[in-house]
């Protein structure tokens, strides 16, 4: 199951997680080696719409680009201590990440992150990952749920996870550290097919 480890009978080495098979997203939180299977469709649709949305971030900016100062990716791997995780979008400031790393993974730990639920993700979301970017000094965290249609944004205070904001549905906010531009969260949902028997 996605949301549990896979039993090794030792600690998680890299090695481990490059024989994971293609079709999943391997992760190492806690020396544990975790296997989560790609994004369905509402999950991929909300990554993209949000990624689109964050384009006036990406880079210098200025003028009608928007305000930019922000390096932003979508799926990192990151090595974070002895942890391997892949937030669904993570972004670092240009100050702290003028160029980006030749390597396939990074170690500086970004400025904000993004992880996107999904039932097979939400435990190790909202418990392993928020833990390990809490540990890390994480500034920013953003928990995007596409079939709740719920958006929770957390700034990191002295070490513990502050709500700052919780939106949903078809609301217009301005979310930290985005703030500059107004999102619209209907954007983000995907359309969802009506209940067997109901009719529109």
């Amino acid at each position: 199951m996605a949301g549990n480890p896979l039993k090794l009978g030792h600690p998680a080495t890299y090695k481990d997680l490059e024989a994971l098979p293609d079709n999943v997203v391997g992760e190492i939180l806690g020396g544990e080696l975790y296997a989560t299977p790609r994004p369905a469709f509402p999950h991929a649709l909300t990554a993209t719409v949000l990624t689109a949305d964050l384009g006036p971030f990406q880079g210098p900016g200025g003028g009608s680009r928007g305000p930019g100062g922000w390096r932003i990716l979508l799926e990192p791997e990151l090595h974070l201590g002895q942890d391997v995780v892949v937030p669904d979008l993570a972004g670092w400031r240009l100050e702290r990440m003028p160029v980006l790393p030749a390597t396939a993974y990074g170690e500086l730990v970004p400025d904000w992150a993004c992880e996107i639920a999904s039932p097979s993700t939400v435990h190790v979301d909202r418990v392993r990952k928020m833990n390990l970017y809490a540990r890390e000094g994480l500034a920013h965290l953003w928990l995007v749920d596409p079939l709740a249609r719920v958006l929770e944004v957390y700034r990191l205070e002295s070490g513990r996870w502050v709500v700052v904001l919780t939106s949903g549905g078809e609301d217009k906010v301005r979310a930290e550290p985005f703030d500059d531009v107004e999102f619209d969260l209907a954007h983000w949902w995907p359309p969802l097919a009506e209940p067997e028997g109901e009719t529109p």
